[in-house]
């Protein structure tokens, strides 16, 4: 008996050794074989993404000779950045790309959140109303430029017709910098507040209902409960809805591109549209780049800083 127990005994390491060898074997199966199949879209990826900014840095940091047979590379140099910084164009470019992103992605979350909130309330009828909020996010860009283009277009707009049957003359929209630059805000927040909507309220239907029935009992009113419960429960979704929203309007160019062409003048040149113009109309390929590197570093940048800030804000609130 006492020679049994002690076989037993001895057997049970072996077993747990060889189940943990089968299991370490299995994982290291199931490893490759995820690389397997991961391993094109990330050819793909790399090929479509990384290569391309790899391409734009290497171009920004060399002197680029253009001539009947393409460019040439001539060695590397500071010099597209030492351009920028004193060139007008970009830093003005960079101050209205700036401006443009607060104001626009600020609205867009306020009235995203104000929408998202009464569309959480509908007992009835939320699938039609979403798919009616959805219509003007789903509208390609530059087709929602040329239909904004038309409302304000200075002769034959729709909202010059509106101003004149008013009494209020007859403004021009697209061909002063200010009323450009608030033309263009509109168009942009009437298309993307619906996806801050659609982020908000899904954190919405998330959020524990007991939560703010306890807070009911208590005797909180809506506003209390807003500020207190619901917006601290929502800073996580917030930030993804801005951090997108983020990536979306400092890198914005098909929007001034067929909406104003970055005019009047350069009053609504975004840093897209300055690379662009550097690039393919003054075939400036190495300042070019270096306009896409700098506003590539800059959303990096800003986005890493705001991702902190929140993960702070939230660590607290918990």
């Amino acid at each position: 008996m006492v020679a049994t127990e002690t076989k037993v005994t001895e057997a049970t390491p072996t077993s747990k050794a060889a189940s943990k060898k089968l299991r370490d074997r299995n994982q290291i199966l199931l490893a490759r074989l995820g690389w397997r199949f991961t391993t094109p879209s990330l050819l793909i990826v790399g090929l479509v993404t990384i290569f391309p900014i790899s391409f734009s840095v290497i171009l920004s940091l060399s002197n680029v000779t253009l001539s009947g047979n393409g460019f040439s590379l001539g060695g590397f140099t500071f010099n597209n950045f030492s351009i920028l910084i004193h060139s007008s164009e970009w830093r003005y470019a960079l101050a209205f790309t700036i401006f443009y992103t607060i104001v626009s992605v600020l609205v867009e979350v306020i009235l995203g959140t104000m929408i998202a909130l009464l569309m959480e309330r509908l007992s009835g009828g939320r699938g039609p109303m979403m798919a009616l909020l959805l219509l003007p996010w789903s509208i390609i860009t530059v087709i929602s430029a040329e239909l904004w283009q038309y409302i304000f277009q200075g002769s034959y707009g729709v909202m010059q017709q509106i101003f004149s049957a008013v009494g209020l003359g007859k403004p021009v929209f697209l061909g002063s910098p200010t009323p450009a630059i608030i033309s263009m805000m509109i168009a942009d927040i009437w298309k993307t507040t619906p996806f801050v909507a659609v982020i908000v309220l899904a954190g919405l239907v998330m959020l524990p209902g007991d939560v703010f029935e306890a807070a009911a009992v208590d005797g909180c009113s809506g506003w209390v409960m807003f500020w207190k419960i619901t917006f601290p429960l929502l800073r996580p979704t917030i930030a993804i809805a801005v951090l997108f929203r983020i990536l979306q309007a400092f890198g914005i160019f098909d929007l001034p591109f067929v909406l104003t062409g970055g005019g009047p003048g350069t009053s609504t040149t975004s840093l897209a549209i300055l690379g662009y113009k550097a690039m393919f109309q003054n075939l400036q390929f190495g300042p070019g780049s270096a306009v896409a590197v700098s506003a590539t570093g800059l959303v990096l940048i800003g986005c890493l800083s705001f991702l902190k800030v929140f993960k702070s804000q939230v660590n607290n609130g918990e």
